[in-house]
């Protein structure tokens, strides 16, 4: 129903951010992750996502679109509600989020308020099982013009193209995002970030 909603930040709380349209104050439900990322008095774009349950009708709002569509991820899976998803984004932003599902690094997610170990796992091995398996094997190979670390074994910019791919970015779309990158002094996260800016400025 609403793709964005864009105007000035009228008031916040936690979890919560009233944008001013014109006159008309859009309550979003949203993430730490994205309250750090606005100021009070001044304007800001949330990509929203409409949550329509019986007679309730709640916004809510994340500061870019990779965050939503870590929301609209993490509330396909069984027994993970808005409530649970802002939760979990509170404390993994896309960029630690979908590097723990592809190192299914379940803990980090039970550091989120109400997430216990098994809907941690549940999370993981779902989402995880979204990508095919040709998917991951191709997440494994190197793109052209990026400097590879010597180790053996998965190496950052294995973990960062699965990432990205997580998602929603195509393997064609994260090589792109990593050409002419040295990576020799970079972790995965950190990758996955620079890649997610450059690929923000497409």
């Amino acid at each position: 129903m609403f793709y964005y909603v864009e105007g000035l930040v009228a008031h916040v709380e936690q979890g919560l951010a009233v944008i001013d349209c014109g006159g008309v104050g859009y309550a979003c439900h949203t993430s730490q992750n994205t309250l750090s990322n606005i100021q009070m008095g001044e304007k800001a774009r949330l990509y929203t996502c409409l949550h329509v349950r019986e007679d309730i009708f709640e916004l809510y709002g994340f500061s870019d679109q990779e965050e939503l569509n870590c929301y609209k991820m993490l509330t396909s899976v069984s027994g993970v509600g808005p409530k649970a998803a802002l939760s979990i984004l509170s404390v993994a932003p896309p960029s630690q989020l979908a590097l723990a599902i592809i190192t299914e690094d379940e803990k980090l997610l039970t550091q989120a308020q109400g997430i216990g170990k098994k809907i941690a796992q549940r999370i993981v091995l779902e989402l995880r099982d979204k990508m095919s398996k040709g998917q991951l094997e191709t997440a494994a190979s190197a793109g052209k013009n990026i400097v590879m670390p010597e180790k053996g074994g998965i190496n950052h910019i294995q973990e960062a193209v699965a990432a990205l791919m997580v998602l929603g970015y195509s393997q064609a779309e994260a090589f792109k995002a990593m050409e002419g990158l040295n990576s020799e002094d970079m972790d995965a996260e950190s990758i996955i970030r620079y890649c997610l800016k450059k690929l923000a400025m497409q």
